[in-house]
């Protein structure tokens, strides 16, 4: 499906939105994700792809996106099975179904799925971008940024880059504050190697080393010292997670 020369949302020097819209678009056929992902960014969206269930998930979970677009038949991870997972973790992200599902049921299946609209295959660019506008409308105000990140009796105050436990200090160096940082954020999920490499360290892709396991390590050692129930939590085959003991 590729945007037409005629298609409004297009063409060069339609108007932009004032501010733009964070789209990611879950969409496992590669060309149509890329044309959606051209007609979206011209009418002044900025998306992103991924294109199969569990990375789509994975990104969804991490990522502040004003929007997300979910195909119903993915691999890995299908697409109504992806929004109830989001919808249990608490992400209250618009999200518009995009599928060849487009019996009455399997609508209404999507939206008590936790879907808020539902476009079916084929479609217009024009009203795919009319319907991501709506939603983002309706998006959710972010949250003001926390400045004290709290789990148990851990704490990290983001302003002053400091951290304690038990009201004892913890000496941090930069990576195991940006480390601990990042899993408090995502405080009782699973935060995956490849997550900690790129946010952390900036790799965008996998160097096949241990770095994250030997900072892991270190890390462990200073906020679960000995005797102290242990917060961080390695999850076989999964990743990592913060949260407060059983």
């Amino acid at each position: 499906m590729r945007p037409s020369a005629t298609d409004p949302v297009v063409q060069a020097g339609a108007p932009r939105a004032a501010t733009a819209a964070r789209v990611l678009v879950i969409e496992d056929e590669a060309e149509t994700a890329e044309h959606m992902r051209e007609a979206l960014a011209a009418a002044g969206c900025v998306p992103d792809l991924a294109h199969d269930g569990p990375t789509g998930l994975e990104r969804a979970l991490a990522e502040p996106y004003d929007v997300l677009i979910v195909d119903r038949m993915l691999p890995g991870l299908d697409g109504l099975s992806l929004v109830g997972r989001l919808r249990d973790a608490g992400v209250h992200t618009p999200i518009l179904f995009v599928t060849a599902m487009g019996a009455v049921a399997d609508r209404v299946e999507g939206l008590q799925g936790g879907g808020d609209d539902y476009l079916v295959k084929p479609f217009s660019f024009a009203e795919l971008n009319a319907r991501v506008a709506a939603l983002a409308r309706r998006s959710p105000t972010p949250p003001r940024e926390r400045t004290v990140l709290q789990c148990a009796d851990l704490a990290l105050d983001r302003l002053e880059r400091t951290a304690e436990r038990g009201g004892q200090a913890i000496s941090l160096l930069p990576l195991e504050y940006k480390l601990l940082e990042y899993l408090m954020l995502h405080a009782g999920q699973i935060v995956t190697r490849a997550m900690l490499l790129e946010k952390v360290w900036g790799f965008h892709f996998d160097p096949r080393t241990n770095i994250v396991e030997t900072h892991l390590s270190r890390l462990r050692a200073k906020v679960d010292p000995p005797g102290a129930p242990p917060l961080i939590a390695t999850v076989r085959g999964a990743g990592y997670v913060i949260r407060p003991p059983a």
